[in-house]
Formats: C-alpha cells, sequence, structure tokens
C-alpha cells in the first residue's frame, strides 16, 4: 500500500516501542509476533524471535519446506539452535520431523532461532555487509492451524539502511537501532512480500496510477532507461487487464554481477535479480503480468498453499507459459521489441521444443505436473523434458490466432484473460486446471476448443504450426543451426553448480574438469539461474572461464564450447498470404 510520510508514521505507530522493549517477555497482543534482527551482517544470521499467545496445552511451529521454486528445498537445513520461553523459563522443544516442532506450555510461547542465509538472487534470502534480502516464507516458522491469523512483523538493525517492501506499514528508532514494524491479515500474505533493505535508490514510474514504485540494489544500471521501460510495460499491461489489482506496486531490483537471474512474482511486487539492465525488460514484463495471471488468476490446484510438500497442478503451461506468450506481446506491443525481434523470440520457441526428443511423449500438462523433478539435472536434458514455460508460451500464441480466426478478428486471446480475470479473480474463485481455461476460451470464441485441448493440452501431438501461423500470413521455414554446447551437466546448490557427469571427448573433460566438481564462478560471475538460456546465447567455439573447487582446493580452467547441429525452424511472413490473412497479423502484432 502507499506509505505515509516517515513522520507520521512514527506518531501513528509509537506503540510499537513499548511492544520491543518487552518483545521477549509475556505479550499481551493477541496477534502472533515477530522479530528479525539484523545486528551481524557479516555472520549472514537472521535471529528470528516468534511470540505465541493463546497457547493451550502446546503448540507446533513449522518451517516451509518450498517456496518461490517448485522444489522441495527444505529451509529448516538453514537452522540453527531452536529455543522456546515461558517468560524467561527455558521450555522443551521436541522434534517431530525436519521442518516441524512442539512446545508444550500455555499462554505465551516464545520461540528463537537462527537462519543462515547467503544466497543471491529472487529465489531465495541474503544477508552480508552490502543488503538484506528477505524472502519471509523461507525464514520465518509459522503455527499451521494459525496461518489464518493476523500477523506482526518487526524488522531490527543498527545498520543505516533504507527499507523496501510492499507491506511496510511504519518504522520506530529505539536507542539507536532501527525497527520496521509490517503487518499483514494472514502468515500466507507476510510470506508473500519480499523485503529489501540496504543503500538502495527508489523513485516512482511517472503517470502510472494506482502507484508503482522502482527500488535497484546494485551496480551499472542506467535509471532513465529502466524508468522509461518498465513505464511502457506497466502502462500497456494494465490498459490490456482493464486496470490494477493493487493498491500500490513495488519492483525490487537487483542488478549486476552477483545479483543472480531471473525473476520471482508477489501479490503486489516482485523480486528480479539479472548481470545488467539490458536483460530487465523481458523479465519485468513477464513478472508484471503475474499480478494478473497466477498471483489471482489461480488454479485450484494450488490452493490453499501446502508449504510440507509438492503442491501438483496441471496448469503451469497457462500460469507460467501464457505469461511468457503476454511477456512477449508486451515486448513487442510497447516498441521495446521490434517486430523481427518478436518473430525471432516465436522462432527461438518452436526450435527449442522440436528439437528436444521429449517433446514428442511429454504433454504440456505432463509438464506442468512435473515440475517438481525440475532441480534434477537429468530431467531437464532434452530426452527427459519439455519446458512448459516453452511449450506455453507456443500454445499461447497459436490458440489467440485461432480465436482471431474463428471470431473474424473480433475477439483474441486478450479477451480469455480479461473474462478469467472478471470470472475468477475478481470473484476471489480459482479455476479447474485446463478445463475453465478451455470453457473459457469456447465461450470467446463461440465453439468447440475440445479437440485443441485434448490434442495440444492434455496430449503430445505435434503442434499444427504450419496451418495456424498461416492465418496471420506467417510460414514457418527451416535451416540448419549449430548450437554451443557445455559438454557436462550440472545441478543448481546453495554453494554453486555441481557437476554430475563430463562427456568423455569434451573440452571441458580435456581442461580437467571432472564430476562433483563446484562451479563458483562462470566467466567470473555468479553462474546464471537458467543455465540454458545463458547458453542459447553463446557461439561454438567460445571461450569460457571456470571457477571451481574440488573438495578443499580452488582452481581456474578455460575451455571452448562444443557444436552441435540443430535444425532451426524461422517464423517469417508469407509474400503471398491473401489480404485478410495480412489484417489479422497486423491486428495481432498491434494488440487490437
Amino acid at each position: 500500500m502507499r506509505l505515509p510520510s516517515l513522520s507520521a508514521r512514527i506518531a501513528k505507530l509509537a506503540f510499537a516501542t513499548l511492544f520491543l522493549s518487552a518483545f521477549s517477555s509475556a505479550c499481551a497482543y493477541a496477534d502472533i509476533q515477530y522479530s528479525i534482527s539484523l545486528e551481524h551482517p557479516e555472520q549472514h544470521l537472521f535471529a528470528v524471535t516468534m511470540t505465541i499467545p493463546d497457547v493451550h496445552d502446546s503448540v507446533t511451529v513449522q518451517l516451509a519446506a518450498w517456496n518461490a521454486l517448485y522444489q522441495i528445498r527444505d529451509f529448516s537445513h538453514h537452522v540453527r539452535e531452536i529455543r522456546a520461553f515461558d517468560g524467561n523459563v527455558a521450555l522443551p522443544v521436541e522434534e517431530l520431523d525436519k521442518e516441524t516442532w512442539r512446545v508444550s506450555a500455555n499462554g505465551t510461547v516464545t520461540v528463537k532461532y537462527q537462519t543462515y542465509w547467503d544466497e543471491s538472487g529472487p529465489f531465495a534470502s541474503q544477508l552480508n555487509a552490502e543488503h538484506a534480502f528477505i524472502n519471509t516464507a523461507m525464514v520465518l516458522m509459522y503455527v499451521p492451524e494459525r496461518r489464518s491469523e493476523k500477523v506482526n512483523l518487526y524488522v531490527l538493525g543498527h545498520y543505516p539502511w533504507r527499507l523496501a517492501a510492499a507491506t511496510q506499514t511504519g518504522r520506530v528508532s529505539m536507542g539507536g537501532m532501527e525497527a520496521y514494524l509490517f503487518t499483514a491479515a494472514n502468515f500466507d500474505a507476510l510470506a508473500d512480500g519480499p523485503i529489501e533493505l540496504g543503500k538502495f535508490e527508489e523513485f516512482e514510474l511517472p503517470g502510472i496510477s494506482p502507484s508503482v514504485s522502482v527500488v535497484v540494489h546494485g551496480e551499472s544500471w542506467n535509471k532513465k532507461k529502466i524508468q522509461e521501460d518498465l513505464t511502457k510495460i506497466c502502462r500497456y499491461e494494465l490498459q490490456l487487464m482493464g486496470g490494477a489489482p493493487y493498491e500500490h506496486y513495488t519492483f525490487i531490483l537487483h542488478v549486476g554481477r552477483g545479483s543472480g537471474g531471473g525473476g520471482m512474482e508477489h501479490a503486489n511486487s516482485t523480486a528480479i535479480g539479472v548481470p545488467s539492465d539490458e536483460f530487465l525488460d523481458s523479465v519485468a514484463a513477464h513478472e508484471f503480468f503475474h499480478l494478473w495471471n497466477v498471483k489471482r488468476i489461480r488454479p485450484a490446484s494450488l490452493e490453499p498453499v501446502d508449504y510440507t510438500k509438492e503442491q501438483y497442478t496441471r496448469a503451469l503451461w497457462f500460469a507460467e507459459g501464457v505469461t511468457n506468450t503476454y511477456g512477449a506481446y508486451t515486448m513487442l506491443r510497447t516498441n521495446l521489441w521490434t517486430k523481427q525481434q518478436f518473430y525471432g523470440d516465436l522462432s527461438l520457441q518452436i526450435s527449442e521444443l522440436e528439437n528436444r526428443p521429449a517433446n514428442k511423449w511429454q504433454s504440456v500438462e505432463q509438464s506442468s505436473l512435473d515440475a517438481w523433478l525440475e532441480k534434477y539435472p537429468l530431467y531437464n536434458q532434452a530426452d527427459y523434458s519439455v519446458s512448459y514455460y516453452t511449450k506455453g508460451q507456443v500454445l499461447g500464441v497459436l490458440l489467440d490466432l485461432l480465436i482471431r480466426q474463428r471470431t473474424d478478428g473480433t475477439k483474441s486471446l486478450d479477451d480469455v484473460l480479461r473474462l478469467l480475470n472478471d470470472d475468477f479473480a475478481k470473484q476471489h474463485r480459482f479455476y479447474r486446471d485446463s478445463l475453465d481455461i478451455r470453457l473459457a476460451a469456447e465461450k470467446v470464441a463461440g465453439g468447440s476448443f475440445e479437440e485443441f485441448f485434448d490434442r495440444y493440452v492434455a496430449h503430445a501431438n505435434r503442434f499444427p504450426y504450419v496451418k495456424t501461423l498461416a492465418i496471420a500470413g506467417l510460414e514457418l521455414r527451416t535451416v540448419e543451426r549449430r548450437s554451443a554446447v557445455f559438454g557436462f551437466s550440472a545441478e543448481r546448490t546453495p554453494d554453486g553448480l555441481l557437476v554430475r557427469s563430463v562427456d568423455a571427448d569434451s573440452s571441458a573433460s580435456a581442461a580437467g574438469l571432472k564430476a562433483g566438481d563446484v562451479i563458483a564462478r562462470l566467466n567470473k560471475q555468479d553462474p546464471p539461474h537458467r543455465l540454458e538460456r545463458w547458453l542459447a546465447g553463446q557461439k561454438p567455439g567460445d571461450e569460457v572461464h571456470l571457477s571451481l573447487r574440488r573438495g578443499d582446493k580452488q582452481s581456474e580452467i578455460t575451455f571452448h564450447l562444443g557444436e552441435i547441429r540443430e535444425v532451426f525452424y524461422q517464423v517469417a511472413e508469407d509474400g503471398q498470404a491473401s489480404e485478410s490473412a495480412k489484417r489479422i497479423r497486423e491486428a495481432w502484432l498491434r494488440g487490437d
């Protein structure tokens, strides 16, 4: 939400001083209270205190096993020294499983622990001398049966850092220690609001209402470019969806070396990490569209959130893949991409699909279900899986063109998204995975899409590229392409990229790379989150420099990328297209 002035917040929230002075003692408030101390950033330890009132006989606390990524990451392995108190009296803490503890007591129980985090990027948390980035679901425990109750969070620290978060409500000062106060209607709302503290620059996007703030931590970025580009992105998507679902929105941007890669959507904010601002626009276009698709237009299979185990859904092709479709549309329709760049991106997605053997047998719904396998390097290889991002993005384009054809250009996939927004998001309802998407498309187009969804969503039949692209006067050409390969497979770990296997005849093997090595740096930067996307921008023969850890030893190796030959699919305009096809194409490109 929008914030009052600092002086007004301090006056309004002076009561917080009384609370903080007695945080570890008996709590008179009915709300569950948290504090996070940042006093020793050099140790990378968040010191957490959780005060739970109204305990009867016992209370159980849990820490999430997953968040941000569809991966079980067991955040409890970051935690040490869990203690509990009734006032000043220590209480026994019984561990029930790797993420659950029980404390027997009555009245008010205080739980204290430390959790270590020093991982860059939007999918983790980090505390160091430069800043703190907190994904609260990874740091804060919760009471399972009391997740619906109001919660308050205080973030404490001696450092002159500024703070940015979509849920900030105030700040007080006590004896040189700053305390930032957050309130949320329930734990899930608090868990969906990342927090950034540090020395950053903050500005607003001009002419956007409700307002959008941009917070940038990092180096080598252009304020004017970021401000202008994000303004175009937000203005277009807000117009497309008929207005904002937020009171105030915040972009938290980590830019530069060591910033990780990718973006993570939240209800009223996003956290994005990019090596430089030239990579920002397409990520931001995707993440801002998540305001609607997935955060509010949401599959029922993801509700309510279960933090303790895998939560399976068949709808990620739509939630993520079609969000990719609209990320690309936004880039084109705001002129951040040329028409040829847009065609080039679509060509790249089709080529990625058609060059993966798994595309012949893994449907886009199955790919969605299997998202929880993505942390395994073997699964990510071309023989074992396709990406629901990629397959869903192409599927969104094909569905859009079919709707335009069936309605003689009067309707499009835009209308499907707006209908879902009206019928589900605004009514606080959740859709039934692919079924309600199909029904919405049928309502907009005025005819059945049952066969299309059966063949291309539920099953893995080859997409009807040629026939469907021809609707917009486009053709699909093929050329042979030389692509770069590493010559090894790797799995992401908290310490870096763990090398799982190395091709015996590769340059990497000849340079001395071995299975079990940890890649700490790639070309003097943190390894990108999506290694395959990074590789797609390289050429065979390009030199690669790796900083490795092998046991207690560190080493450096340099080698050249290998080569594979693939068929590349190229989307191009058909010079013989009919006038009706040209009209559909021009309207599609403009977003009319």
